[in-house]
């Protein structure tokens, strides 16, 4: 049974810094993409950051240079380092893997970024 389980979700001040992790098990994510999602109330999910098997990472334009993504094949783990955090950031943050397109999901973990 595939299982995603994110944690490190917080309420942060603006300005601060965030570890996420998503640890997978039930099967070898080594030739898995993952990543990050996140939703905000009353929007639509959007992608944060992707990172290939091979190690190729994508972020979306509104967090470039400030979150970094990186993976940890032999814990198949995937982490999402934020910092400089902003309220805009507030959403509740997920966990995929999936080959091509994202497949399998976690649960979510919630960011609040509030002074």
């Amino acid at each position: 049974q595939v299982q995603l389980v994110e944690s490190g979700g917080d309420l942060v001040q603006p300005g601060g810094s965030l570890r996420l992790s998503c640890a997978a098990s039930g099967s070898d994510f080594s030739n898995y993409a993952m990543g990050w999602y996140r939703q905000a109330p009353g929007k639509q999910r959007e992608l944060v950051a992707a990172i290939a098997s091979g190690g190729k990472t994508n972020y979306a334009d509104s967090v470039k240079g400030r979150f970094t993504i990186s993976r940890d094949n032999a814990k198949n783990t995937v982490y999402l380092r934020m910092n400089s955090l902003k309220p805009e950031d507030t959403a509740v943050y997920y966990c995929y893997a999936g080959v091509v397109a994202p497949t399998y999901w976690g649960q979510g973990t919630q960011v609040t970024v509030s002074s």
